[in-house]
């Protein structure tokens, strides 16, 4: 017997298709000021969306960084996710999820294709495919909070608040300015701990 499909909740649908599809759009605006090494570009930018003194110089860093991680390196793997990402803003997830399946089997090491197939395997109701692309995803770029995000929003939705709070923590730590972050921390820890942020 195959997993059992999930009610989805409207907000939460919502919510999770506004953070994936919002990738491209920023990763299009999004370019580093000043060449520098990847990884070493990555770090700087880390560390300024940790120390972001407002929403708009938080999201503006989160574009670069939606930006460089949205680079597999292949001009083909690139144009998959694309694809996989116009796909998911039509509405057709399943497409969607054939798109970045193709790019997942041509760069596995690739986490964005991960996440967007999450998001098609979300929005079809197979939450558990979701979760083992999310943790995938993870497992390739720790410090993705959108992925973060939909794992969190996910162990929320499943009835597990503990696990999610702990989840939601970890983004609000690396994003501060994430508004989602610091009220499903503040309800959730109200309702498991008794206590808000």
């Amino acid at each position: 017997m195959g997993p059992r499909p999930l009610r989805f909740k409207s907000t939460l649908t919502a919510f999770l298709a506004a953070v994936w599809f919002s990738a491209p759009l920023a990763a299009q605006d999004a370019a580093p000021a000043a060449p520098m090494p990847t990884a070493e570009r990555e770090a700087d930018l880390l560390r300024q969306l940790r120390e972001a003194e407002s929403p708009q110089a938080a999201e503006r860093v989160a574009g670069e960084l939606r930006g460089l991680w949205s680079r597999s390196g292949s001009a083909a793997i690139d144009l998959l996710l694309r694809r996989g990402q116009d796909a998911l803003e039509q509405g057709r997830p399943e497409e969607a999820a054939e798109h970045f399946t193709a790019a997942i089997d041509w760069a596995p090491d690739f986490a964005e294709p991960y996440v967007g197939r999450a998001s098609a395997f979300y929005l079809t109701g197979r939450a558990g495919p979701a979760i083992d692309d999310l943790r995938q995803a993870l497992v390739l770029n720790p410090d993705d909070w959108e992925a973060l995000q939909g794992f969190a929003a996910i162990l929320d939705e499943v009835g597990r608040p503990a696990d999610a709070l702990e989840v939601w923590r970890r983004v609000h730590d690396m994003h501060p300015q994430n508004p989602e972050a610091a009220a499903a921390v503040s309800r959730l820890a109200a309702e498991t701990e008794g206590q808000t942020l």
